[in-house]
This record gives C-alpha cells, structure tokens and sequence, in this order.
C-alpha cells in the first residue's frame, strides 16, 4: 500500500472534508476522492461516511485511522533515522520514561550529553509500562525506563541504581495519614485506585496476602495525577510508589508506605536486535559510563 494514500486519509480524518484536505494537499479534489475510493476497495472495507459537506469515519475507519498514524509515524521515524546515520553528533533520541524517581535522572543525563553533543534532539514520552512497551515494541522510541516487575525477555536492558518504596497515597487529614506504615489490616478495607497493569495489582495483592480478585479496587490509573484527583475528592486510596508522589508533592496529600517494606527496581530497556543510529548508540553508551561512575562513587 502506498505510504501517500495513508497521508491522504489522514489529511481527510483530520479536516472531515475532502474540498479542505484536497487543498492542503495541493491536489484536486476528484483526485483524491479517486485515491479514497482506491483505499477502501484495497483495505476491502468502507472507511468513510461521505455527507454532503462533512465527511466522517466508519468503525473500520476509526480503526484504520489508528493503523495510520502509527504507520506514518514509525516511517517518518526511519527516516530520520537514516538520515542521522551520517552524522555522529546529531539525530533525535526518543525516551519513554515512568513516573518515578528514575525520571530525575533525565535532566542531568541530557544536560551532559548535550553538552557533548549539541545538534542531538530528543522526544520524551510519559506513560506507564504497558504504553511505553508498546511504543518499544514498535519502534516509536529508542529506550524505556521502566519500573520492576517488567516482563523483560523480549528486551535488552540494563539495571538502574533507583528503587521506589511502595505505598498509599491519601488525604493528609486522613486517620490513616497519622500511621509510619499500613499493614494488609489496614488497607484491605479501603477502596483502592490501583495502577492499571495486572501484573502489578496480582504483586500487590500478594504482598497483601491475599488475591487481585478480593481486593476492593474502585479504580484503575496509569499516571498518578487522575488518580491524585480522585484521592483529593475522598473517593479513594491510591496504591503507587513513593516517587509519584515526590516529584508532584501537594499539601492536600500525604504517601504513606506499605509494611512489610515493599520496594521495586527500575531498567532502561530497548528492543532486542534493534539497529540504533549514531545519536541513540553514543546515548546508551553516555548513560551507561555514567551510571556505572555513580555506582562506584557510592
């Protein structure tokens, strides 16, 4: 399939006309409904609803538009990256990172490679772990910092010297917020806003000693600051690691951890066999050295 009819889609999904889009794409308007009509007989399903002035998606276009993006995405990804293999101290390096403590890391790594390298340009990407998988997974970035538990066999990575305490996150007048550490007594009652990951609701679960299936869960969160909202309006406990709470502290809110003592590792991940150009290959080697000189510094 030809990489301009997917632009051309695009163009259309995004104006919702086809007069409109046909103008920004500097071609006629019966020619790009021609390329439409083209599309749908190719991908064997309708992904347009034609109106008399707007055009809108069928199911199947939703989800072609989805398919779209992602595939233009990754292809004008290659192509910078190929463009970036003939220059050793430029290009743009992509970065999906948790919200963690691991995440201060960032400011100074780049700060000194930078200062190092001053034509590189970086992306940087916030989610949770399954997104930023995901966006391992295809391409879309370079490396991921991501917390422990990781389902790490399809990746290469290294060991980060960060660790998070386990904990929840509640209201600071809260009876609870008096207490130096909750037990599985204390928490098992609450109505809990947990990380969306059922690998880390199963880990919870089992440090509470109990199973994911009798945990009062009122909520799901990826990022903490929904969850932070839901918690300040006294809907519920967030279940979440210390450094959520301190890079975005609030008065109106106070962590307190889990005991026994709960705590996770982190990695800077990266698909395996991936071919990296110059900018990436010089960035991991940097993070690397400099990670291991801070270890020894310890």
């Amino acid at each position: 399939m030809n990489l301009r009819l997917l632009e051309y889609f695009l163009a259309v999904s995004k104006t919702g006309n086809i007069t409109r889009a046909a103008e920004q794409l500097h071609i006629t308007q019966p020619t790009l409904s021609r390329q439409l009509m083209e599309l749908e007989e190719a991908v064997g399903a309708p992904l347009l609803i034609r109106g008399k002035r707007q055009v809108t998606l069928t199911d199947a276009g939703i989800l072609f538009q989805q398919r779209a993006e992602e595939i233009v995405s990754l292809m004008e990804k290659t192509r910078r990256d190929l463009a970036d293999q003939g220059d050793l101290v430029g290009g743009t390096v992509t970065i999906g990172c948790v919200e963690s403590n691991a995440s201060r890391m960032l400011p100074k790594m780049l700060k000194d490679f930078s200062a190092l390298h001053t034509k590189v340009q970086y992306e940087l990407y916030s989610a949770d772990g399954d997104d930023v998988r995901e966006k391992l997974d295809r391409g879309d970035l370079d490396f991921g910092i991501l917390i422990e538990p990781v389902e790490v066999a399809k990746y290469d990575y290294f060991r980060l010297p960060y660790w998070e305490t386990w904990g929840i996150l509640m209201r600071s007048e809260d009876p609870l917020a008096k207490k130096e550490t909750l037990c599985a007594e204390d928490i098992l009652p609450l109505p809990l806003i947990m990380p969306r990951r059922e690998i880390v609701q199963d880990q919870v679960a089992k440090w509470l000693g109990t199973e994911r299936s009798r945990l009062h869960i009122f909520a799901g969160h990826n990022l903490i600051n929904n969850a932070a909202l839901l918690v300040e309006a006294g809907l519920g406990y967030a279940v979440c690691i210390s450094g959520c709470f301190e890079i975005r502290k609030s008065d109106h809110l106070c962590f307190v951890p889990i005991s026994p003592k709960q705590t996770s590792g982190h990695v800077m991940a990266w698909k395996k066999n991936r071919v990296f150009h110059s900018a990436a290959t010089q960035f991991l080697r940097f993070v690397r050295e400099q990670l291991a000189d801070e270890v020894k510094q310890q």
